[in-house]
């Protein structure tokens, strides 16, 4: 699955709208973020993961890895 699904999930889930997550991430962090920008890293496969961090933060998430075991 590629950041692009897993940020529209989030969206989904919380029901909110890509300039709402600009918005807000824009509020807590020091980055600014605008609908144009995240839709053109979304839309290139360019979002990076620090970001993509942050907005699952701001929307009450985490982000856990776990260890596939060798079949």
């Amino acid at each position: 699955m590629t950041a692009k699904e897993y940020v529209k999930i989030l969206l989904a889930k919380e029901g909110i709208t890509l300039k709402e997550l600009a918005r807000i991430a824009s509020e807590n962090s020091s980055k600014k973020f605008t609908l144009d920008g995240l839709s053109h890293k979304m839309r290139l496969g360019t979002l990076r993961f620090e970001d993509f961090e942050l907005f699952a933060k701001i929307l009450g998430y985490e982000i856990d890895l776990k260890k596939v075991l060798d079949e």
